[in-house]
């Protein structure tokens, strides 16, 4: 069997921060699968399809993906960001456990990319820089309930935290509720930061104290990140450093 499954991330939206591994097997594909602004970064050239699809089919265009591959074409399935990341590589693997026997023999390759997270970070200074978690705010596969339970428990461990998507025009009281949770669970006025298309042209980056976060500062493209109680901001000419020191004080 000579077809493959290659899933990759495209970065946050610069070419620059392509990888190029990821640019050397774009270049060997046959077809291109995944949602319609990801595929519309893929240049068309001679021999390769693209397969452009709508974000609530991840299983279905797994399965294209999948079975275009069993019949011997160079498949790539791209995502934003890294694809392990709330993207397609679980999508796949998913695919693959519920699928077809033959399909687990298949050459399957996970190429990583930069996240949102990371990007937005890096603009911001380090405020990753010690123990943090990523939490995806959309209730679309799994319930409000258990994004409130791990907010909580995120506050209670003292983790900075990185938001994925966090308000989106179908559920904008989502990422209100979520400030109102902070708020209520936090003991101080850590720095939250708003990264908007982060590596874009039309990039914003906001540092704001927690009880100055509101909700319509962030949309489907921007990052929110939230220190922790240890999170520093340097202040300076221009926009602030914020950071979170590799140590804890015992």
């Amino acid at each position: 069997m000579s077809g493959w499954v290659a899933v990759v991330g495209l970065g946050p939206g610069s070419e620059a921060l392509v990888t190029p591994e990821v640019t050397q097997i774009l270049a060997e594909a046959t077809d291109v699968v995944g949602y319609i602004p990801y595929v519309a970064r893929i240049a068309e050239r001679p021999g390769l399809a693209l397969h452009a699809s709508d974000n609530r089919v991840e299983i279905d265009r797994s399965r294209h993906a999948l079975q275009m591959a069993a019949e011997d074409k160079r498949v790539v399935v791209v995502s934003s960001g890294d694809p392990g990341v709330f993207a397609m590589a679980a999508a796949v693997l998913e695919a693959v456990d519920h699928g077809p026997p033959d399909w687990r023999n298949l050459d399957i390759r996970i190429l990583p990319g930069i996240t949102a997270m990371l990007a937005a970070a890096a603009r911001a200074g380090a405020p990753l820089g010690h123990d943090f978690c990523a939490i995806n705010l959309s209730d679309n596969l799994k319930p409000w309930s258990l994004i409130e339970q791990r907010l909580r428990l995120a506050v209670q461990a003292d983790f900075a935290m990185a938001f994925y998507n966090p308000r989106s025009k179908t559920r904008p009281e989502g990422f209100a509720r979520a400030l109102d949770i902070l708020r209520e669970a936090c003991t101080d006025d850590r720095p939250v930061i708003f990264g908007h298309a982060i590596s874009t042209a039309d990039e914003e980056l906001r540092v704001v104290p927690l009880s100055q976060a509101q909700p319509h500062m962030a949309d489907m493209r921007t990052m929110v990140i939230v220190g922790s109680s240890q999170t520093k901001i340097i202040t300076r000419d221009g926009p602030p450093l914020v950071y979170t020191p590799r140590s804890v004080p015992v």
